[in-house]
């Protein structure tokens, strides 16, 4: 019967091209789970592809001992994959809180972490632009900077949006037509309709940051995305700093990033603000470029981080590996060419069930690297609750090794790791793994906390010395302290604590995740192993 089932679910899944991380709090790895009891083989289309998403789950969860029997959990009887990924997701409990580590709300129906990605809708938008590097649409997200204030929070450059003369800071004052722009929930749905539905164009009309009124159309075209929106070397006291602001890890920064820090290096750098607030993620082989440049010459060749799976994958027995669901998942090569391994599991071609998933092996173990010549004394980020898993990963790889400071607010919270499954026409996202860095820490389903809590102003376009966030870092860059002069406190204290009808913590994370439909929350991570 297990055969059987295998082979069932063969016959739906599709080799999955990438394998997708994503990160999150430390927690106990998981017990052996014993191989679940299979069901029979006869059903439709979709009542199979709902026992394959159960069974995968089952055997690649992170958390799969926390999962009951097929019998009990009868997958068949959910509505929809969603529903059905949902309950999987809400059977694990954090000790910490008490509640499912993909818990969100006590009104949310979708899990924090797992989804699917059916090639045409939902995440696939987002995994373009902040993975692949292009994107079809606008080009720029809002938030309210006060509940009666809405603000362009970044443009991408070389988008439509950019190309009608928008820039971070201006304000919207009508959009479509609509002039009551104030926070409520049915104007967040209007919102989120004008410019991340499916219109071609959306009209605005804005001030920007010299005050002036201007219309515009922007129309949907697509472009390629260069996260990098800004950067600048400031002098602070007797330093030189470096500032960026970096909002995805794309594929395609490479050169870009390595001329930015380069400019660095070369005007006598020796701090370095990193501005993640919008960064939700992306490929981690970006993440490791940026740890690489960042970190301390003698690091080299000590672990940056490990990876740890559940406790039966750590321990698969050869029988096991045959049996495994990931013998019918592919392992690329650099081209992105199937690589024959007539010795691998299945006899043909090397997959995924051909690595070595225990804590200890190669495989799961990255190391420092350092490259460039930039010597840093300290690094800081900014963060916000839109900071996210590679972005994460990046900042708790450092934090062992150098002087980090966090400023801004708690980051979302993302230390789990996931690659894609193909089932039938759809790619399943679940956590599979943990990472943690070289002192072992890890875990922060709760997100990062700050050494400087404060609230952006985003009234203020990038790069301006008296943004907050930005202020802060040039501050102790000048200082040592974050604490200022009675004067600057009050100036400072007013943008970031005390402006009129800002909208909650609780408030802010909402509105951020609700207007920012293309950000992309997790790591994206190819092995590159040759057979």
């Amino acid at each position: 019967m297990k055969k059987n089932i295998v082979n069932s679910i063969c016959l739906i899944s599709m080799a999955c091209l990438s394998i997708f991380t994503s990160c999150k709090k430390s927690s106990p790895v998981p017990d052996v789970v014993v191989p679940p009891t299979t069901p029979s083989v006869t059903g439709t289309r979709d009542e199979l592809t709902k026992d394959s998403i159960f069974l995968y789950s089952k055997e690649l969860y992170y958390w799969n001992t926390s999962l009951p029997t097929y019998e009990n959990f009868k997958p068949r009887s959910y509505s929809s994959n969603e529903t059905e990924l949902f309950a999987i997701t809400q059977f694990s409990t954090d000790p910490a809180t008490g509640k499912p580590y993909e818990y969100v709300s006590a009104t949310s129906t979708t899990p924090k972490y797992s989804f699917f990605d059916y090639g045409t809708a939902g995440k696939k938008a987002s995994l373009k632009a902040d993975v692949n590097g292009t994107e079809n649409d606008y080009g720029f997200s809002v938030m309210y900077n006060t509940t009666t204030d809405l603000r362009v929070k970044y443009v991408y450059p070389n988008s439509p949006a950019s190309q009608q003369g928008l820039t971070r800071g201006c304000k919207i004052t009508a959009v479509n037509g609509r002039m009551s722009l104030t926070y409520t929930t049915s104007n967040i749905s209007f919102l989120n309709d004008a410019l991340f539905g499916t219109n071609a164009s959306v009209t605005l009309t804005f001030i920007d940051l010299t005050g002036a009124t201007k219309s515009a159309t922007v129309t949907r075209a697509t472009y390629t995305v260069n996260p990098i929106l800004y950067t600048n070397v400031y002098t602070a006291g007797t330093k030189k700093v470096g500032y960026i602001v970096f909002n995805s890890f794309t594929n395609n920064a490479s050169a870009a990033i390595s001329s930015a820090f380069n400019g660095f290096a070369s005007q006598g750098v020796t701090e370095v603000v990193v501005d993640l607030r919008y960064n939700g993620g992306g490929f981690v082989s970006t993440a490791t470029q940026i740890i690489n440049i960042l970190t301390p010459m003698a690091q080299n060749g000590n672990t940056m981080f490990s990876t740890y799976y559940n406790t039966y994958l750590q321990n698969l027995t050869t029988a096991q590996r045959k049996a495994s669901i990931l013998a019918n998942q592919p392992l690329l090569d650099d081209a992105g060419k199937v690589q024959t391994y007539t010795s691998g599991v299945n006899g043909k071609y090397a997959t995924y069930a051909d690595l070595d998933y225990s804590a200890n092996s190669s495989d799961n173990v990255e190391k420092f690297a350092k490259s460039g010549s930039l010597n840093l004394n300290r690094v800081y980020f900014i963060v916000t609750s839109s900071t996210a898993s590679a972005s994460e990963l990046t900042v708790n790889s450092l934090k062992p090794v150098m002087d980090v400071k966090l400023i801004g607010t708690t980051t979302y919270g993302k230390p789990v790791g996931f690659f894609p499954i193909k089932i039938d026409k759809v790619d399943m996202y679940i956590p599979e793994f943990e990472t943690k860095n070289q002192a072992g820490t890890g875990g922060y389903y709760s997100g990062l906390t700050v050494d400087k809590e404060a609230f952006e102003d985003l009234t203020k376009g990038w790069g301006d010395e008296s943004e907050t966030l930005l202020a802060y870092a040039l501050l102790y860059a000048r200082t040592g302290s974050f604490v200022t002069s009675p004067a600057k406190t009050g100036s400072l204290s007013a943008q970031s604590t005390t402006m009129p009808a800002r909208l909650s913590v609780s408030e802010i994370k909402l509105v951020a995740d609700q207007l920012d439909q293309n950000s992309f929350k997790g790591m994206i991570y190819e092995p590159h192993r040759k057979f």
